[in-house]
């Protein structure tokens, strides 16, 4: 009988990572799920591990590091939430770095990191630019597996209300019959899809670095 895996994840309070953490939890290979949050999720489970979480503070975390097998970082904000580039930077770039070289060091031996589509550390796009850096630093980190997920537009429930997201998931609705051909490239994407799609692509184990794109996401996910 094979040994069950543990599993980090960060972000657990946001779309996606909210998302994921029920799937991670039902999900029989793992036997633990540790959860780095900066307020407490007020969910009871047996396998999992929450841990109230001081990003700026992870050494003091060390610990909860090690005998992790798969690291799911789903870490993410907005300009306006962040309130400034360097903050925001601290949120999507070095937080998941940081994190990266705990585990990295503690022996994890896979990294799966969501991204942004677009991502390109030579963007002249402020968002982009961070995005690209965050991956061109990762694929220097030596992870035996390096899974990393660009999605476009994200739909779904947010705790927070987002004008511009609502007003694009309403469009995105109507014009959904014409993201086709090159299009379906930058066709908006559920959070619980690309969800559903990182705990697929972890359970393959597949070596190497990877990077799955929203079509790619929505035609795994059917």
């Amino acid at each position: 009988m094979l040994n069950k895996k543990t599993a980090l994840l960060v972000g657990a309070t946001g779309l996606i990572g909210s998302q994921l953490l029920p799937l991670l939890l039902a999900d029989s290979r793992y036997q633990e799920i540790r959860v780095l949050t900066r307020r407490s999720l007020q969910i009871k489970h047996a396998k999992l591990r929450e841990v109230v979480t001081d990003f700026a503070k992870l050494a003091e975390f060390e610990g909860e590091f090690y005998a992790v097998d798969d690291v799911f970082c789903c870490l993410g904000t907005t300009m306006k939430q962040a309130g400034s580039k360097a903050a925001f930077e601290k949120v999507d770039k070095d937080y998941p770095l940081l994190i990266a070289d705990r585990a990295k060091q503690a022996g994890a031996k896979q990294f799966l990191l969501v991204s942004a589509l677009g991502a390109n550390a030579k963007s002249p796009f402020f968002y982009n630019k961070v995005k690209g850096e965050v991956e061109a630093a990762l694929a220097k980190k030596d992870f035996a597996a390096l899974q990393i997920f660009r999605p476009s537009l994200l739909l779904g429930d947010r705790r927070e209300f987002r004008v511009g997201e609502k007003v694009a998931t309403i469009a995105s609705r109507i014009l959904a019959p014409f993201f086709i051909g090159f299009f379906r490239r930058v066709k908006p994407i559920k959070g619980q899809t690309v969800a559903m799609a990182m705990q697929l692509v972890a359970a393959r184990q597949q070596e190497g670095i990877h990077i799955y794109e929203s079509r790619d996401i929505n035609q795994m996910i059917k």
